[in-house]
């Protein structure tokens, strides 16, 4: 059966509807603010303009957790769909995986402040940049999987783009931080590393291949 029928299952509940687009907003928005307090940290540090960034953050997924909620809530107690309920069901919470990645990667940098130097700044600006389009990418195929399958295909080709080149970047970074002389034995844990922080952003992509 097409999505496009799917999606007209809906039909007395338009709440339904409305409730998943709006959750892929939130993603969508939040992928953005992600994008600038990185930029904000790499050029400021740790300022109080990108903790505000980290606070929009923590606010956009807190609302999305309520609409995913509201969403599983919506499919369970009105048998939406049951035939493809455990589908859109694990598209959601793999969806949600990014959110709660983008608010811990920030925290991470909140908390722990790595210092970068400017050397490695482009790098991690083309990683953040690369992050950001997959998931931008992958929120335009989740909407096609409401509204047109067949559309799917067209997007996550791209998605599966991005996350090769994200390796790219990464795997460069990373050789070029533990060639260099920083003091990495300074920091107490992996994640207080660049390159930490690296795989940490990395792992943006990967739930996005999973979906």
């Amino acid at each position: 059966m097409e999505l496009t029928k799917k999606i007209s299952m809906f039909g007395r509940t338009h709440a339904l509807e409305g409730e998943i687009d709006d959750f892929l907003d939130k993603l969508s928005q939040c992928a953005l603010l992600f994008k600038i307090a990185i930029k904000v940290y790499l050029n400021e540090g740790c300022t109080d303009e990108f903790e505000r960034k980290l606070q929009d953050v923590n606010k956009m997924e807190s609302d999305a957790d309520y609409l995913r909620r509201a969403i599983e809530t919506q499919l369970y107690a009105q048998t939406l769909i049951p035939e493809s309920r455990g589908d859109v069901l694990g598209l959601i919470e793999n969806l949600d995986q990014l959110l709660n990645l983008f608010e811990s990667s920030l925290w991470a940098f909140s908390i722990e402040q790595p210092d970068i130097p400017e050397e490695f700044h482009n790098d991690f600006d083309a990683l953040t940049d690369m992050a950001v389009q997959s998931v931008e990418t992958l929120v335009l195929a989740s909407r096609a999987f409401f509204r047109n399958i067949d559309a799917v295909g067209d997007h996550n080709h791209k998605v599966m783009f991005y996350e090769k080149e994200a390796d790219k970047v990464s795997t460069k970074l990373k050789k070029a931080i533990f060639s260099s002389e920083l003091d990495l034995s300074m920091h107490g844990s992996s994640q207080r590393e660049p390159a930490g922080i690296v795989g940490h952003a990395d792992t943006q992509l990967d739930p996005a291949l999973e979906v």
